[in-house]
């Protein structure tokens, strides 16, 4: 029957049904983090002989990736709402030797707390403003704050590293354990996970930022302030690159103006791969959380395989194109 007498009949042809193939494209594209996963895993179990599989190196990953995955979560909430954030490497940095001068000089961990979380908050909020109200592109605005917030950190102490001496601060952040067997940094990590999971499923502000993301204009017509919801979303972000430099700097018991450089390669790298969308509204804590894993998995691995960084620069720049031809093709159906 032709197309002509389909419409004639008022029988329409069935375009949208997907045939084999299509169909396990779809599923490996809607898979790609957890296949990327059981991959990356099988691999290095094997090729390892025996080093990768072991509990002591699986709890070194979840150690290693718990500032990355805390970021990561902020980091969605931007890039779901259309953004992105190249500085959060840099507010790591800053935040973590603001948390290590104030704990040195005082003593007080709450006190160097507060300092390193409102040094983030100050730097979302800067963030946002300048994208939102100054109409600035946030890869600009974030790529040029990434400079001015490392530079700042190494004027700080003039590029000096300040060494943490106050046990109190290792115990809450980067050395204790829950239970006797729980690291305390994948203990905040969890933590986090579970707020920023909340926030994005279930609040009216993770409704805004999707719908913020997915169309700006529209979203602004229906009443949603969409300047506020993105300056939030940075804020957040900003927070909880604060908060990874406070573990990070409590886990190496000092902090260094250095720290974390590149690190926003491997956030990045792991919100695309959870199956976040660089075009924005769509995106889960849940894959961002895989995501992290993939990269924590790929890093010790080819350490373990005696690889030296550049490779992992290497690898990491692959999964970010990889992770990006996915959205791509996602955004053209």
């Amino acid at each position: 029957m032709t197309s002509e007498q389909n419409m004639n009949t008022g029988i329409e042809p069935d375009l949208k049904k997907p045939g084999f193939v299509l169909s396990i494209w779809q599923f490996l594209r809607e898979n790609i983090a957890v296949l990327a996963l059981i991959i990356v895993f099988i691999f290095f179990s094997a090729v390892s002989r025996g080093q990768f599989l072991t509990l002591g190196n699986l709890a070194n990953i979840g150690r290693q990736m718990a500032t990355i995955t805390i970021m990561a979560c902020g980091m969605t909430l931007v890039i779901v709402s259309a953004n992105i954030d190249l500085s959060v490497a840099s507010t790591l940095s800053l935040a973590a030797m603001l948390s290590a001068i104030v704990v040195q000089a005082t003593g007080s961990t709450m006190l160097a707390l507060i300092t390193g979380l409102v040094s983030g908050l100050c730097i979302g909020f800067l963030n946002g403003i300048l994208t939102t109200k100054g109409k600035i592109p946030s890869f600009l605005v974030t790529l040029g704050m990434m400079g001015v917030i490392r530079g700042v950190a190494m004027m700080v102490t003039e590029t000096k590293p300040v060494v943490v001496y106050e046990e109190m601060y290792w115990r809450a952040f980067g050395d204790g354990n829950i239970f006797g067997f729980l690291p305390i940094n994948i203990f905040w990590m969890v933590v986090v996970l579970i707020i920023t999971h909340i926030i994005l499923r279930y609040m009216v502000l993770g409704r805004y930022i999707y719908a913020t993301g997915g169309n700006q204009e529209a979203a602004r017509f229906t009443g949603i302030k969409t300047d506020r919801t993105i300056i939030v979303s940075f804020i957040i972000a900003g927070i909880l690159a604060a908060f990874s430099g406070i573990i990070l700097a409590s886990r190496m018991h000092a902090a260094r103006p250095g720290t974390g450089e590149g690190m926003e390669l491997n956030v990045i790298a792991a919100v695309i791969l959870g199956g976040t969308s660089l075009f924005g509204g769509k995106g889960t804590i849940i894959g961002s959380l895989v995501g992290a894993l993939v990269i924590g998995m790929l890093n010790n691995g080819l350490i373990i395989m005696g690889f030296s960084s550049h490779v992992q620069m290497l690898v990491r720049g692959l999964v970010i194109i990889l992770a990006v031809l996915f959205a791509k093709e996602e955004r053209s159906t």
